[in-house]
């Protein structure tokens, strides 16, 4: 199963940027994602694709949250497991497990990544006035992986920040 995304950010348009906005009037939409039992808000602007999980490769020598690529439709892309990034503890693949495809750009170029989640929920608009800021404890994912936190049905979701977080 392949879930098709908007890949087109109109232009002129940033990835989201909670400091770059105006705070009562801006909105993106974001993919809602289940990592454990959390839920990140990822800028739809940025998937390209979800996609069933596909047999990664090992790579000889990879960071530990980037330890392996997959193939999809001929392009090979690095695979993050972001349960590593975040000290969580490895969890198998379920029925409901997918591949968020994101585009990224990273000193200046261009660069797909795929994302395991453990659930992908819905594509939604969040508010920048819905941002609430980081607590300086409590979350067992490090700050600097964050970019903010907003509020969404009733639940507080992370707004991470893939490029800090994929480094």
């Amino acid at each position: 199963m392949s879930l098709s995304v908007q890949t087109e950010r109109p232009q002129n348009s940033a990835p989201f940027d909670p400091d770059a906005a105006a705070p009562e009037a801006a909105r993106v939409q974001a993919l809602m994602v289940g990592i454990a039992d959390e839920i990140f808000a990822i800028d739809a602007g940025l998937v390209r694709e979800i996609i069933d999980p596909l047999p990664p490769t090992r790579v000889a020598g990879a960071r530990p949250h980037l330890p392996s690529v997959v193939n999809v439709r001929g392009a090979i892309i690095p695979l993050a497991d972001l349960r590593v990034r975040f000290g969580l503890p490895p969890r198998a693949a379920s029925p409901d497990t997918r591949i968020v495809v994101v585009e990224l750009t990273i000193d200046g170029d261009p660069v797909c990544v795929g994302l395991t989640a453990d659930k992908v929920h819905e594509v939604t608009e969040i508010r920048f006035s819905e941002a609430r800021p980081m607590p300086r404890v409590g979350l067992a994912i490090r700050p600097d992986f964050v970019r903010t936190l907003i509020k969404w049905n009733d639940q507080f979701v992370i707004v991470p920040d893939l490029e800090a977080i994929l480094a």
